[in-house]
C-alpha cells in the first residue's frame, strides 16, 4: 500500500500559508494515529477582547496571574491548539498538525475517548456573543480543504459536541451555512 503523501503545501505538518508561534504544549499523537476529526473552539483574552496577543502569550505560557485581573484562573492552564484564526483572517499554526495539540480535554467524539488524539483543533478569535468575521470564514475555508488534501479527515465538529455541558464554543454565533464545504459533525 502507497503511504499518502500531503500535498505541498504542508511539510511536516505544518501548513505553508500560515505563520508561526511558538508553543510548548503538545506531544506525540499514539503510534499509527492521524488526525481525522477537526474541532472548532472560540477563544478570546480576557474575554471579548480581539486584540493584541494575549491568546498568543496564553499558548506560549506567557502568561502571569498580574497579566490581566480576569486571566489569574487561566494563567498556569498548559493547553494549544493547532491554528489560531485572528480577526481579520490571518491563521497562525501553532503546533504541528502531526502532532498531539491539548485543546480537547475531556472529550469523546461518536463513543471515541481522548478526541486531542486524533483531531487538530482550531481557535477562532471570537467568543459565544460577537458574530465571526467575514475574513475568517474565508480562513477556514482555504485551510479545511487543504487540511483535508493532506489527511484523512472525516468530520468537523465543534468543542460543545465533543464536551457538552463543559463547553460551548465556538457558540451560536458561528454560521456553519458560511463554510464552502458541508462537512459531517
Amino acid at each position: 500500500m502507497l503511504e499518502h503523501q500531503p500535498p505541498s503545501d504542508w511539510v511536516d505538518g505544518w501548513w505553508g500559508a500560515a505563520s508561526r508561534s511558538s508553543c510548548e504544549n503538545f506531544d506525540q499523537r499514539p503510534a499509527n494515529v492521524q488526525p481525522e476529526l477537526v474541532v472548532l473552539h472560540h477563544i478570546s483574552l480576557p474575554a471579548g477582547c480581539f486584540h493584541g496577543d494575549v491568546v498568543l502569550d496564553f499558548f506560549a505560557n506567557r502568561l502571569t496571574a498580574n497579566t490581566h485581573p480576569n486571566l489569574a484562573d487561566v494563567a498556569d492552564l498548559r493547553v494549544s491548539a493547532h491554528f489560531f484564526v485572528r480577526r481579520n483572517g490571518d491563521v497562525i499554526q501553532l503546533v504541528s498538525a502531526d502532532n498531539r495539540a491539548w485543546h480537547a480535554g475531556v472529550s469523546v467524539w461518536r463513543g471515541r475517548h481522548k478526541c486531542n488524539d486524533f483531531s487538530i483543533g482550531i481557535e477562532i478569535e471570537g467568543d459565544a456573543v460577537a458574530p465571526f468575521e467575514e475574513a475568517q470564514y474565508e480562513a477556514l475555508n482555504r485551510l479545511l480543504p487543504s487540511m483535508c488534501e493532506a489527511y484523512p479527515i472525516r468530520a468537523v465538529t465543534t468543542h460543545s459536541e465533543i464536551a457538552p455541558g463543559r463547553k460551548v464554543d465556538p457558540g451560536p454565533t458561528f454560521d456553519w451555512t458560511r463554510l464552502n464545504h458541508r462537512w459531517p459533525v
